[in-house]
């Protein structure tokens, strides 16, 4: 058992280990242990809430001391000083008795000291181990929401609601109470308690209690002047049970002096040993939280390792695997370990169009490999066995998928990719459901969203101070280059297995500071749980009328050839209506138009604005200008580049969503850019009609008007934009209403 003094640098937390079981019973889902139906659901969200505690606690949070307390009987001291104290309560339900004891033991494996008394409950002992730490100028932090627990608060204590991850100082009391720390006791005393069967005074509540406390100041007070109330019924009340109120007082004071078995000091925090906690985990088939507590120890133990003065990348360390057992004994290592850093080669950036090539996996640094699958021979030479221009040797693409797909599916390994939606969505075309999944590019967003460019190769010189090779290295450029399945097996080894090991430190680097900067939950919860969704989205993609964007791209060439035929005339002869110069030459030489500027090359300046403010002065041909660009842009990034983006396979379009481009945390659509189809203007509503939904299916709309707006409404009670709601109003043509003076009947959609 791990000691260390208690002063004013330490930090206590007490955890209410009873309470937080049944809690965790009747909130939780039930879960039974699959070898044989023990009930183990209080013991599964015990153990995540220890886990998770553990780890999010840093820096100033982070605990000195730490224990769990539990009650250890039912009969106490309070059952002498009335017999019926908790006489009202059942029986633990049958299914979380065997729990009782499976807690005890995950708290003693996580070594989170187990504190237990006799005669005593937990309360009691949370009392007396946090007035010491207090006394001796302690912070202390009591894991729990019961209300019994509140009258500990001080400066120094608060208690922590980890199902809600809501803390609970001296605001929280006085809400729940009405009054501060100092008198919950008196408050609990006059208003009882059902649940422990604590008298109290029939008939007075809390809200009542506070209201006679704040009047008579405290307990004895009130109830030596008693006679004084003026409601005659409150007045005889106080009179007539003012024994029981003492003695309701003497149940609900938590004893702060209990002798204690292990000392405050002798709590000191100490790391668990790793075979004890994984031991436990596997024995309650606990897979998840065996893998996130085995990451975190390999992590905590390895973290070193990717530092590239200690261990430099070595290339020549990487392998080759072309024969299937070799390929199995990887899978089973890295299925051992817990997580593998993976990688897909592929014949195509476009993960719809792509072809699989090979996979690369790393287990720890400079021990990465690449799995060729699917390497030709560019002249069609015969079979050989070396690298080189011959075909290559390599283990059959279904059998490799077959022993990689168990591996790559198990919920106890973590998959570790760089942007890896891209991987999902690969895998995904052989039928292979790759999780769970950390993503270093991710993570590098989430700790350092101010940085533009989170790609791979950036992130290798700026983390490991190590330079990639080039894809163009090993590819050629232009009209020559060769796709990734054209590469020897050779080069192909050294750039895939590159990757793997790359992102295996990267993660090395990155997972650790998530809890060191305080932002697992951002991560874990908000961003990572996103990339299986989007990858799913970006396969499903969006069905489009391509008849409806032919006629409407027809229709646009039809209107571009008038205009062009309009603009010839208004400008004398015919010219080339696309060329800003000849344009500019017409406007301002040969037609002399005033407020004409020249860029620094000579040429004059015919942009939108210039346009714009000639047209505004009544002169036709650069509205007309204006107007042939605006259908030219629709019809050449919309009406032409939708139908081209449309798969030929799905007969839909797929675009590529990017999470960590915005430093808002807004998402990116490339490929086509679906974020900025036209909307305002008539034409741009047409275009929109092409996107469609399968027949049986509704597209719905929904963007921050739907929803953020309506939040902020009712959490800000703006009865403005309540009422706008309601009525169904628009709600930016209501605030361009009232911004310009203008009623909201007559405001243009272009405002």
């Amino acid at each position: 058992m791990a000691t260390a003094p208690v002063d004013k640098d330490s930090h206590l937390y007490l955890v209410d280990a009873s309470a937080y079981i049944f809690r965790a019973f009747h909130a939780l889902p039930p879960l039974t242990r699959a070898s044989d139906d023990l009930p183990i659901g209080a013991v599964s969200g015990f153990c995540n809430m220890l886990f998770k505690l553990l780890e999010d606690l840093k820096g100033d949070e982070r605990p000195t001391h730490f224990a769990c307390i539990f009650d250890k009987s039912s009969i106490t001291f309070r059952n002498d000083l009335y017999d019926q104290y908790k006489a009202n309560r059942s029986e633990p339900p049958e299914e979380l008795r065997p729990q009782f004891p499976l807690v005890r033991r995950a708290a003693e494996a996580f070594a989170a000291h187990a504190i237990e008394k006799e005669g005593f409950e937990a309360d009691d002992l949370i009392a007396t181990y946090a007035r010491q730490a207090e006394a001796k100028g302690a912070r202390v932090t009591i894991v729990s929401s019961d209300k019994d627990l509140m009258q500990l608060v001080s400066d120094q204590v608060i208690m922590l609601d980890t199902m809600k991850n809501k803390t609970l100082g001296r605001d929280a009391v006085f809400e729940k109470f009405g009054v501060g720390p100092e008198k919950v006791v008196d408050i609990q005393s006059l208003a009882g308690d059902s649940v422990d069967n604590v008298p109290g005074a029939p008939g007075i509540g809390v809200k009542t209690a506070a209201q006679l406390l704040d009047t008579y100041g405290d307990l004895e007070t009130l109830l030596e002047r008693a006679e004084e109330i003026k409601q005659p019924k409150r007045r005889q009340t106080l009179i007539d049970n003012a024994d029981l109120i003492r003695i309701s007082k003497q149940l609900v004071t938590l004893k702060d002096d209990v002798p204690l078995d292990v000392p405050l000091e002798d709590l000191a925090v100490q790391d668990p040993d790793p075979d004890t906690l994984i031991s436990f985990l596997e024995e309650m088939e606990f897979r998840t939280i065996t893998r996130r507590v085995r990451e975190m120890m390999e992590l905590e133990g390895a973290i070193e390792t990717a530092q590239p003065a200690a261990d430099p990348i070595d290339r020549s360390k990487y392998i080759c695997i072309r024969d299937f057992a070799e390929l199995e004994e990887w899978v089973a290592r890295a299925t051992k370990q817990g997580f593998v850093a993976v990688d897909t080669e592929t014949d195509s950036l476009d993960s719809i169009a792509a072809n699989l090539v090979g996979v690369s996996l790393a287990l720890s640094p400079n021990e990465a490999c690449y799995i060729p699958l699917a390497h030709i021979d560019p002249d069609n030479a015969g079979d050989g066995d070396m690298f080189g221009a011959d075909p290559p040797r390599q283990i059959r693409m279904a059998d490799a998928l077959r022993a990689l797909k168990p591996m790559l599916e198990d919920p106890s390994v973590l998959k570790i990719g760089q942007n890896i939606k891209y991987d999902l969505s690969i895998f995904a075309t052989h039928k292979i459901n790759v999780a769970p999944i950390d993503d270093t590019m991710l993570l590098s967003y989430v700790l350092n969203a101010g940085k533009h460019n989170h790609g791979m190769d950036t992130l290798s010189e700026r983390y490991l101070e190590h330079k990639t090779i080039p894809f163009k290295e090993i590819a050629g450029t232009g009209k020559s280059q060769k796709t990734f399945d054209q590469i020897a097996l050779d080069k192909a080894t050294e750039y895939a297995a590159e990757d793997a090991d790359i992102t295996l430190r990267l993660w090395q680097v990155f997972k650790p500071q998530l809890r060191t900067e305080k932002v697992t939950t951002v991560y874990e919860t908000l961003e990572r749980p996103l990339v299986p969704v989007l990858a799913k989205m970006e396969q499903e993609g969006i069905k489009v009328d391509r008849d409806h964007l032919s006629r409407l791209s027809s229709d646009f060439s039809q209107r571009m050839a008038a205009l062009e035929a309009d603009a010839y005339e208004q400008a004398g002869r015919e010219f080339n209506i696309g060329s800003p110069k000849q344009l500019g030459e017409i406007l301002f030489d040969e037609m002399a138009l005033e407020g004409g500027k020249k860029t620094k090359t000579g040429a004059w300046q015919t942009d939108a604005d210039v346009l714009e403010g000639l047209a505004a002065e009544g002169h036709a041909l650069p509205r007309t200008i204006v107007d042939w660009r605006g259908l030219s842009k629709l019809r050449s990034t919309y009406t032409e580049a939708l139908q081209a983006a449309i798969n030929p396979k799905t007969g839909r379009v797929h675009t590529s969503f990017s999470m960590a481009v915005a430093q808002t945390g807004r998402l990116s659509s490339t490929d086509p850019n679906l974020q900025n189809i036209p909307v305002r203007t008539e034409e741009g509503r047409k275009i929109r009609e092409a996107f469609i939904a399968d027949e049986g299916n509704v597209l719905v709309s929904a963007d921050y008007s739907q929803i953020e707006l309506r939040i902020l409404a009712h959490i800000a009670d703006i009865d403005a934009l309540k009422n706008a709601f309601r009525d169904g109003l628009d709600i930016h043509a209501m605030t361009a209403s009232e911004m310009f003076g203008v009623p909201i009947e007559g405001m243009d959609p272009m405002v």
